[in-house]
Order: C-alpha cells, then sequence, then structure tokens
C-alpha cells in the first residue's frame, strides 16, 4: 500500500471511530498536501452526496481552515450563518444539509497534517464531550503518522553509502543495526497488515540471506534480541515493545537455546552470523 493511501485509511479508521464513538451521522476529512496551504477532503463517512469530496480547503478559510491556521479545534453550531468563519465552502456544505460542525486539526511536530471533521444536519451545540471524542480520533491519526514518519526516518537512515567492496563502514554499519532495532520495535504498532508486511520485509533486507539449516527466531524473540544487540537492557527492551520485563526475559532464553547460546552477547553474535540480524 503506497504511503499516501495508507495514511488515508488512518484517516477513514480514525472518521468510523468518531462517528461510532459520538453517534454524528457525518464524518469527514483528509490530509495537507505537500508543499501547499490547503488540505483536501478526500475520506468521506455517512455523507450523502459527493458535494465534499476532493474540496480543497485553503488555511484560514471556512471552519476546516480556521483550524488549519489556528492548530486547534473549531466548532460552530449553525454553519451557514455563523461570524466567526469565512463561507467560501457554503455551497458544498448546503448541499449535504450540514449545520453544526466540529473541525480538529491532526498536528505533528507543530505542523497540521490533516483535519477532521464531525457535522449534524441539525443546528444545535455540540457539547465537551462529542468535541472531547473528535480530539481522540484525530490522535489516532496523529500517533499513525508519528509511527510512519519514524519508520521512513530510519529506512533512509539504513541505506549509508558503500565502501570499499560495497560494504557499509564501521559507523555505518552501526546505524544500519540501530534502524533495523528501531524498525522490529515500530512493525508491531502499525495497524495496517500491508504496511506492516512491508516493514518486516524492509528488515530482512538489513540482514544477510540465512543460510540453509541455520537457526530460525520467531518474530518476537528477534524483537528482543535486535534491542539487545543496540545495546538495551531487558529492561529498555520491554519498555520499547510494550512488554513484561519477565516476557522479554523469556524471549532472550529461548532465543539463546534456538541458537546455541549462553550469554546475550554470544546470542547476538550467533543471530549475526546466521544473517538474522544486520
Amino acid at each position: 500500500m503506497a504511503a499516501d493511501t495508507a495514511e488515508a485509511a488512518e484517516v477513514q479508521r480514525a472518521l468510523a471511530r468518531l462517528r461510532r464513538v459520538t453517534g454524528l451521522p457525518v464524518a469527514f476529512g483528509g490530509l495537507v498536501e505537500p508543499g501547499h496551504r490547503h488540505m483536501r477532503i478526500s475520506e468521506l463517512s455517512g455523507t450523502s452526496t459527493q458535494a465534499l469530496r476532493a474540496l480543497a480547503v485553503t488555511a484560514g478559510n471556512g471552519l476546516g481552515g480556521r483550524a488549519v491556521a489556528l492548530a486547534r479545534p473549531c466548532a460552530v453550531t449553525d454553519y451557514s450563518v455563523s461570524r466567526v468563519i469565512s463561507h467560501e465552502y457554503d455551497v458544498p456544505v448546503a448541499a449535504e444539509g450540514l449545520r453544526s460542525v466540529v473541525a480538529v486539526p491532526v498536528v505533528v511536530a507543530r505542523r497540521v497534517r490533516g483535519v477532521l471533521y464531525g457535522a449534524l444536519r441539525s443546528a444545535q451545540p455540540l457539547g465537551d464531550r462529542t468535541i472531547g471524542a473528535a480530539v481522540e480520533a484525530a490522535r489516532d491519526v496523529e500517533q499513525a503518522l508519528v509511527v510512519r514518519d519514524r519508520a521512513r526516518e530510519l529506512l533512509a537512515t539504513a541505506r549509508p553509502e558503500p565502501v570499499g567492496a560495497g560494504r557499509p563502514g564501521d559507523g555505518a554499519w552501526e546505524q544500519v543495526r540501530e534502524a533495523h532495532a528501531a524498525l522490529r520495535v515500530l512493525a508491531p504498532r502499525i495497524m495496517d497488515p500491508e504496511l506492516r508486511g512491508a516493514l518486516l520485509d524492509a528488515c530482512g533486507l538489513l540482514a544477510a540471506e540465512r543460510p540453509e539449516g541455520e537457526a530460525a527466531l520467531a518474530p518476537r524473540e528477534l524483537d528482543v534480541l535486535a534491542c539487545v544487540a543496540s545495546g538495551a537492557s531487558n529492561a529498555v527492551a520491554a519498555e520499547r515493545l510494550g512488554l513484561r520485563p519477565e516476557t522479554v526475559k523469556g524471549y532472550l532464553r529461548s532465543a539463546m537455546r534456538r541458537l546455541g547460546a549462553h550469554s546475550r552477547v554470544e546470542a547476538v553474535v550467533a543471530a549475526r552470523r546466521a544473517g538474522l540480524l544486520p
């Protein structure tokens, strides 16, 4: 799945959650287009027309544009007559029959990356609980984008310039190993199975091919060993992987047994010889 398609899927999941939690009949949203001052509405949920699809919302204009400009949630009780917003988008909003609307920005690293909207077809105030639920849905998208951004950074880091006969230099090779460990930590946090699989495939490319007959490790055993190889203690590995320290110890013992190792260091060395770690 391409990154932009995967990110749109995160928005769609957040909209479904927003409607489910709040009971709002309509939700829609989209991401800010790179290099532009506007966001484009790409995902619709509960709409009865296509009036809002592909609508480009400029920062500062309308309710969504106001949310982008201020980087905070904005709401109106009756969109068409509100005096706190401009009215460039009244026609598509009216075509969908929307009255009360909330717009919540998706903010990553202090930059607005998108907007989620929830709406009613009647003019009535949207309570704090509804707006709070919309904010939580936006936080879900923010966390997903943070994970994807970090994964891209790590993949870029893991492509060092070749030295000599093509093997990275010592410093660059350590970067590869650190990136490999971090990618294995990130992968379980990605909900999209296709993207998660692609990320794990990328992890495999960072390690050498495993010779026939060499020991294999279960995914979680490899996750733990990758953390250990980066210098993490059991407690740190547990925190990174969202596991209990006792569980990390169990996976480490199992990995050592499979690799015929008697210590953490021996296990890392054996895994690298087997091509399981870079």
